[in-house]
């Protein structure tokens, strides 16, 4: 069966089965504490290329932030998309707060009057005059503050700013709260081979939202490379605490993740799939509401992802398999939970 478009929630959306995400083509960044946020370096025409790559292969689902390269990733988007901008769907996120010209995180602001001004910027920064899907970035928000937020994306939605809205949280308790919005289409949560989400998947069911999943690939786990040898501005070479799956001495990947990866090589890789392209075989046959959104910095890359949408989903049996081979118990409804 090859999977090849999802809708987003109940907002009617169509988007390619398998998304981009662009916080790694935003650039070097960091927080107040010299701490990288971002990928490394990155060749801004290599970024162009490649996003226009995957839109040719038929990926229309693209996924940024406005604090991204603090701005840069937003900009970039908006260059290599110009006049195909209505071929796409375009996510970005709000909520915090930068300095371009140190391309520094300087903060955090949940109140309406800096949406309305991030949302802006956005727009600019993009070129366009509308946002498909606007995320709230603060994965900790009160869900009180969160509330008021959320009528504010469904005033934007009736000035024609925003066609949908999301959180960006791995709490479903909080993605619920959003979810009592009208426009409300989707969760952009955590999920993966090696951390699976049952519970933000079952309220993905319940209340008809889309699953986009950042981290599909583990931060590059599952693309089957080392990691061993990071540069200074790349995040996993000085992980902060929510980054699993790194030494937080910049050794690189965790032996003990490694070995959990080379466990599902075969399967991963079956009917000549790259172990990427595995790993979002995996999510697609995990929920028929998945849209991964794997991140690049080159066409190549992109291409290697945008590969995987041709081979579809790995087997209900394949799934049994990976969760045996991981210690995890596979519940009669298709969703799992941490064996004991």
């Amino acid at each position: 069966m090859e999977t090849t478009s999802r809708t987003l929630g109940r907002s009617g959306i169509e988007v390619s089965a398998l998304g981009v995400g662009c916080w790694a083509i935003g650039g070097e960044w960091q927080a107040p504490d010299g701490q990288p946020l971002g990928w490394g370096k990155v060749d801004d025409e290599e970024s162009v290329r490649a996003i226009r790559r995957a839109l040719d292969l038929g990926i229309t689902f693209f996924d940024t932030a406005d604090v991204y390269g603090t701005g840069h990733s937003e900009e970039i988007l908006g260059r290599a998309l110009g006049k195909r901008r209505d071929q796409v769907v375009v996510a970005t996120k709000w909520g915090n707060v930068f300095d371009p010209d140190t391309r520094t995180l300087t903060g955090a602001d949940d109140s309406p009057a800096y949406a309305r001004r991030a949302l802006t910027a956005s727009l600019r920064r993009l070129g366009t005059d509308h946002v498909d899907l606007y995320q709230l970035h603060l994965s900790d928000a009160e869900p009180e503050q969160a509330a008021q937020l959320r009528d504010l994306c469904e005033e934007f939605v009736k000035e024609g700013l925003v066609r949908a809205y999301a959180w960006s949280t791995d709490d479903p308790a909080r993605a619920a709260v959003f979810a009592e919005g009208e426009h409300c289409a989707a969760v952009q949560h955590a999920l993966n081979v090696l951390q699976d989400a049952p519970d933000m998947l079952a309220l993905c069911e319940e209340s008809g939202l889309a699953s986009i999943n950042r981290s599909p690939l583990a931060m590059g786990l599952l693309t089957g490379k080392r990691h061993t040898s990071l540069e200074a501005g790349d995040i996993r070479s000085r992980p902060p605490s929510w980054l699993q799956g790194f030494g937080g001495d910049g050794s690189g990947a965790d032996p003990e993740w490694v070995s959990r990866v080379e466990a599902l090589r075969d399967i991963l890789t079956s009917d000549g799939r790259t172990p990427a392209q595995g790993a979002l075989a995996w999510l697609w046959a995990r929920s028929p509401r998945t849209v991964p959104i794997p991140g690049f910095r080159s066409v190549a890359q992109a291409e290697d992802n945008a590969g995987a949408i041709a081979k579809g989903p790995l087997t209900a049996e394949q799934l049994a398999e990976i969760d045996r081979l991981l210690g995890r118990r596979a519940a009669p409804t298709g969703r799992t939970t941490e064996g004991q």
